[in-house]
């Protein structure tokens, strides 16, 4: 068979079922090979690089999902780094699979020859382009063990045509995946994290995205509720724990965090991180963070080890592994009658829960951000799988929105590229399609990919988006006050073919209808909820995206430290009475 029908035949054994791309004259055999074989569905996206984020979303709505995007040589490739930059940060695995100008021309600037392997190189872990067919099948093989094995992340082959094209000797049959190597913990290695925990008077469990990465929510529950730890999810770890458990300590940061998670964190003598990075927008200054206490960290990559700051002890150790021997240990310590009584500490980090709480409600119009989470809150359930990426939106979206399962949260929190959001929760929407997915993005999000809204249209894949429109590069204008600038951040205009909407420019409803969607403007609070509503039907219906564009108040500062989690400004006023943060966790008392 032909290198490229040995590659379909590979990824079909790999567990591959969907992937994202867009074809060209250099892929053409990759695809006809496609066609041909059968058993993988495609998904034609408008543009290369959201190919590589719908991959993106893909791989992280499912344990064991790896997204392919697919693309023709020269600028396909380039325009997929930044979803390879994406997952690499995220520690996702995704493969990208390019064409590329025959062998013999590669070096003579042959029209779209790039080296994309040296290009992708520092945002994979492997990016090769196969100059002999043989060695196809034995690329592919090594791509997903790669993928697999430690610390996740993406991998890139690269197919030059006549490489495609030459027939090769591969049987399918008998092909077998490579096992997947993960460090783990020893059960030395855990029985002294446990006591370095057991020794402290007010420890917290950061559970990173690695918790999730490995599949082990369900353990680090066990173990936090066998030692009585309240845990503090990161950014990417949110879900691992559910919002309302009640050793869910809420999460710590500069920007996406709660007023209760800081306080309790400072409150804290020992920190035990659990697949985590120690992200600045995490820590903020180090010295704050760390002062005062004692630190072990776990993480499946030895080099994460020290690379942030130096913990009191480090194991090098898939997350899944290692709570496996912790939660052995902590029963075996429970039985003796030898584990410490944590009763007061957590519910002192519950009490901070039903008290320091951020204002939610608000009837002005134009609308306040804040009302916006809050009818969100009521009306998508636990069920829900959020999508978003960066900006003001997604800050404000992760102190007041509620996340209760893993993988429920798809954040890209490294890299956080605009326009994310759109083609990432096509992705996710595709691994999942009974699912109430629901994507949150500012207009600048928003527009950066708005042509990928047509594939929803085109493959009948619904979801609901909630766009929240100032008409403003938010989170830059609000960084900007450090400068004492608000310069080229704006993006207000009179639109003369919608003078309704006065300067906010952009007719989202009408860009949205146009692609094939639905849409809906909201301008009152009270049109919210109903909108939301709305749009669920709208979606089950005509199975395509459903915006559902907030128009805002101009200029909203959102809670944020610019140094450290001690100091967070929160500009607005504080709730004081239950019903300025009605959906809260737990009441205001």
């Amino acid at each position: 068979m032909t290198a490229a029908r040995a590659a379909v035949e590979i990824l079909k054994r790999e567990g591959i079922s969907n992937a994202f791309g867009v074809p060209g004259a250099a892929i053409n055999p990759f695809y006809a090979a496609l066609k041909a074989a059968g058993g993988v569905h495609h998904t034609l996206a408008r543009h290369v690089e959201g190919a590589s984020h719908m991959a993106e979303g893909y791989t992280r709505t499912h344990p064991g999902n790896i997204g392919v995007c697919v693309g023709t040589s020269g600028p396909a490739g380039t325009d997929m780094i930044t979803g390879l930059y994406s997952a690499i940060g995220d520690s996702i695995p995704i493969l990208c699979i390019t064409g590329q100008a025959p062998t013999a021309v590669i070096h003579k600037e042959d029209f779209q020859a790039v080296d994309i392997a040296s290009i992708a190189r520092p945002v994979t872990k492997a990016a090769t382009t196969v100059l002999e067919a043989a060695q196809v099948p034995g690329v592919f093989q090594q791509a997903f063990h790669l993928m697999r094995s430690g610390r996740p992340g993406p991998v890139l082959i690269d197919l030059p045509i006549d490489v495609q094209l030459t027939e090769i000797e591969f049987d399918p049959e008998t092909y077998e995946p490579l096992p997947v190597f993960r460090p783990a913990a020893t059960r030395a290695q855990a029985e002294k994290a446990v006591r370095m925990l057991n020794a402290s008077e007010r420890p917290l469990i950061v559970a990173g995205g690695g918790v999730i990465n490995a599949d082990a929510s369900a353990l680090l529950v066990e173990f936090a509720e066998l030692t009585g730890t309240p845990v503090v999810p990161t950014l990417m770890g949110w879900g691992a724990i559910a919002d309302d458990h009640e050793l869910n300590a809420g999460m710590v940061g500069l920007q996406t965090s709660h007023r209760y998670g800081n306080a309790t964190f400072l409150e804290s003598d020992f920190v035990l991180g659990m697949g985590n990075r120690w992200a600045n927008r995490h820590t903020g200054k180090l010295d704050v963070y760390t002062r005062g206490r004692t630190f072990v960290h776990v993480d499946i990559e030895p080099t994460q080890i020290g690379k942030i700051f130096a913990p009191d002890y480090g194991i090098t150790s898939d997350a899944g592994a290692a709570l496996t021997l912790f939660v052995e240990v902590a029963r075996e310590l429970k039985a003796a009658g030898e584990l410490p009584d944590r009763t007061a500490w957590a519910a002192s980090a519950r009490e901070r829960k039903a008290t320091l709480h951020r204002r939610t409600h608000f009837d002005n119009v134009p609308l306040k951000p804040q009302r916006v989470y809050e009818e969100m809150n009521r009306a998508f359930g636990p069920e829900t799988r959020y999508v978003t990426t960066i900006g003001l939106s997604q800050i404000a979206g992760a102190q007041m929105l509620h996340v209760y399962k893993p993988r429920h949260w798809i954040n890209c929190g490294q890299a956080g590229p605009l326009g994310w959001t759109i083609p990432a929760a096509l992705g996710v929407a595709t691994a999942d399609p009974e699912a109430t997915v629901v994507a949150l993005s500012g207009d600048y999000d928003f527009q950066f990919m708005l042509e990928e809204l047509a594939v929803g249209a085109q493959h009948r894949i619904p979801y609901v988006h909630v766009l929240v429109n100032n008409a403003y590069l938010g989170l830059i204008r609000q960084a900007q006050r450090n400068f004492d600038i608000d310069f080229q951040v704006n993006l207000e205009f009179e639109n003369l073919n919608s003078p309704e909407l006065g300067v906010y420019g952009v007719d989202h409803v009408k860009v949205a209808e146009g692609l094939g969607c639905k849409a809906i403007r909201v301008t009152e609070p009270d049109q919210l909820l109903p909108a939301f509503e709305q749009a669920k039907k709208l979606a089950a219906e005509f199975r395509v995206p459903v915006i559902v564009e907030a128009i805002l108040e101009r200029v909203t500062n959102i809670a944020m430290s610019g140094s450290d989690i001690a100091s967070v400004n929160e500009f607005e006023d504080l709730a004081t009475e239950p019903w300025h943060a009605p959906t809260e966790i737990l009441p205001l008392t």
